[in-house]
């Protein structure tokens, strides 16, 4: 399965999930190392823009990841709790994907985009012992169009 990130050029070829690990997310806690990626180009440029400064114009690159198709847990909107697309982030979803990631069933978590919700985000589980297993295939310059962020 292919899916898309889109992250500074300076950690383009990163995808350890250290950045993640290091600030945790609404996927994540606190040191654990996953990947945020998503279902389309489009879905990963309105997660970018949603958690970029506005007044910062970044230098971004997009890139195109392949992630093993047979090792895929699904959490539908059903599964979440009502209020599972809030900012801030209810805890529950951390707590959510440190089962997960505890579990060690599957490379990837598909999530609903809290910002389209019939959209999926995929989060890579970076310790999962078959992660060797997703590879980049594709690192391009990404254009930032500056109108996005009036």
């Amino acid at each position: 399965m292919i899916v898309y990130r889109i992250t500074g050029r300076k950690y383009a070829n990163d995808i350890s999930g250290i950045g993640a690990a290091k600030y945790g997310g609404r996927w994540n806690k606190k040191g654990s190392p996953v990947l945020y990626t998503s279902e389309t180009k489009e879905t990963a440029l309105l997660e970018t823009i949603v958690h970029t400064p506005p007044m910062l114009i970044p230098k971004l690159s997009i890139l195109t990841i392949e992630i093993p198709t047979d090792s895929i847990t699904e959490i539908g909107i059903k599964e979440l709790p009502s209020n599972w697309y809030d900012y801030p982030a209810p805890t529950i979803l951390s707590d959510i994907s440190e089962n997960w990631i505890i579990s060690g069933n599957s490379v990837a978590l598909s999530v609903p985009s809290c910002i389209i919700h019939t959209a999926k985000n995929y989060i890579l589980n970076c310790n999962h012992k078959d992660y060797k297993n997703v590879k980049i295939l594709d690192i391009k310059n990404f254009h930032f169009d500056t109108r996005l962020k009036k």
